[in-house]
């Protein structure tokens, strides 16, 4: 019995499949964590979605802001990119049912007896683990509400940026969204930073990588997180494992099966696909 954590998927089903094989997953006996956007970019989001949902008990997985976007897509409040390949699951007889589960998805794992942790983007200094559960489940209770429309349609935006336990309303669902699905960069308060993408070493130096600065989640569980690509999952401290290798850019899908800290990579079939994030 393993637990194999995966970064992000982003519609490459094969390279999924193929590091499945490598690792020899069983759904009847392992449990896999994915650390969200599923979807987007990639050429197969679709088929993403039908395996991963067939997994039942066997999959943890947390949404990301692809896979949050997909939904406002498909609930005609936001635009579908071309370049992000999802038409093909948009037309899918079984779309209905397919974003139905995705919107019940959740945006924390925690797994007590690993202590583990795993976000899309991470987990912002500013929580605690009781707040980190309370907001991410504020935000899905919405998403799994007959209302998620109306905040997929207010969650677009990156204000507020600081946290304060006195933030209500569609204010403090879209701090949330940001802190676990978009956030790469802090201040040294805390405070997000929504706009750089680069990697560490090209950073203004104002800012700070959000698992470089102390926080009472980081100090006492391991975090699992994807979405930064330009890591190459490089860089981050103990305890704190980046699993975005940017398979969909070309590069690879990576794995850590948890028992033993090993890691596994796919590289990406497709690896003409130029590198931007």
């Amino acid at each position: 019995m393993s637990t194999y954590l995966i970064g992000d998927v982003h519609g490459c089903y094969d390279e999924l499949v193929a590091l499945l094989g490598q690792v020899n997953f069983t759904p009847e006996a392992d449990t896999l964590w994915l650390t969200g956007d599923l979807v987007a970019r990639g050429p197969k989001s679709l088929e993403v979605l039908r395996y991963v949902r067939s997994l039942g008990d066997s999959v943890r997985i947390v949404l990301g802001n692809h896979d949050l976007h997909l939904l406002a897509v498909y609930a005609g409040i936001s635009r579908n990119k071309p370049k992000d390949l999802v038409t093909p699951l948009l037309e899918a007889p079984d779309a209905d049912t397919l974003i139905n589960w995705l919107r019940r998805q959740p945006l924390l794992q925690v797994d007590e007896a690993n202590r583990l942790v795993m976000a899309h983007a991470g987990i912002t200094p500013q929580w605690d683990l009781s707040a980190a559960i309370a907001c991410a489940g504020e935000v899905s209770a919405v998403l799994s509400s007959d209302s998620y429309p109306l905040f997929l349609d207010a969650m677009y935006g990156d204000m507020p940026n600081n946290w304060s336990p006195q933030l209500t309303g569609l204010a403090r669902l879209r701090f949330s969204t940001n802190a676990l699905t978009r956030m790469r960069y802090c201040f040294a308060n805390g405070q997000l930073d929504m706009y750089c993408k680069d990697a560490p070493g090209n950073a203004p130096s104002l800012l700070k990588p959000w698992f470089s600065l102390p926080g009472p989640v980081k100090e006492e569980y391991s975090i699992a997180f994807g979405h930064w690509a330009s890591l190459e999952g490089q860089g981050t401290p103990d305890g704190v494992y980046a699993l975005d290798t940017g398979c969909c850019w070309g590069g690879a899908l990576t794995c850590l099966r948890w028992e033993d800290k090993a890691w596994f990579h796919q590289a990406s079939l497709r690896p003409e696909i130029t590198n931007e994030i």
